[in-house]
């Protein structure tokens, strides 16, 4: 199985959209590439190319943002949650996801 493949198995999210989805996400967050990287336990350059299209990432970080989308889904913050809702129905328009 491709890469690719994989990654529309898992999320359901072709290949160009991670990218936007993780920049989507770190926005919502206003976090920089740096920091979205330490907060994933990646490195700075790995966000870059996630984002640029030039790398996708592994399994265990597709898991990692996915449990994030689900915790900002619960935020006491009204502004994360309706963001982290306008993402995921952007995103995922027929899935429910699960932490």
């Amino acid at each position: 199985m491709s890469a690719v493949a994989f990654h529309q198995d898992y999320l359901g999210v072709e290949q160009p959209a991670i990218g936007q989805l993780i920049r989507e996400l770190r926005q919502t967050l206003k976090l920089t590439q740096e920091k979205f990287a330490a907060q994933l336990g990646v490195s700075f350059p790995t966000i870059n190319r996630w984002e640029n299209g030039h790398a996708t990432p592994s399994p265990l970080a597709l898991r990692q943002i996915e449990v994030l989308l689900n915790r900002l889904a619960d935020s006491p913050d009204v502004t994360l949650r309706e963001r982290s809702q306008k993402i995921r129905g952007k995103y995922f328009p027929e899935r429910k996801l699960k932490a």
